[in-house]
């Protein structure tokens, strides 16, 4: 499964680049793959391997924040790996095609 989520602390201000990093820090200590933008962490694995990270994530920022917000969303496919490359490799290979082009096999 692949799962992207957000992790925020409220009621500590504006700035929460140190409490993200303290969730990201875990997912990349992990082991599992992952991948960190603007917005989301995505972190592939099994269905409980994958929640036990995001359980420990949220757990990292609430040690210092008083509450903690977290947006979660799921791709559960089971027999599917390395869905982080593959999915995005998929729709840069039809970008690349160019617009109308037929599905690369």
């Amino acid at each position: 499964m692949i799962v992207a989520f957000s992790v925020t602390p409220l009621g500590v201000g504006e700035d929460v680049g140190e409490y993200v990093a303290d969730a990201v820090r875990v997912v990349r200590e992990s082991g599992l793959p992952n991948r960190t933008d603007a917005m989301f962490t995505c972190v592939e694995g099994e269905w409980d391997e994958v929640m036990d990270v995001v359980r420990r994530a949220v757990a990292a920022v609430e040690a210092r924040a008083p509450r903690v917000s977290l947006v979660l969303k799921a791709d559960v496919r089971p027999g599917v790996t390395d869905g982080l490359t593959s999915k995005v490799a998929a729709v840069e290979r039809r970008l690349a095609d160019g617009p109308g082009a037929p599905a690369a096999s």
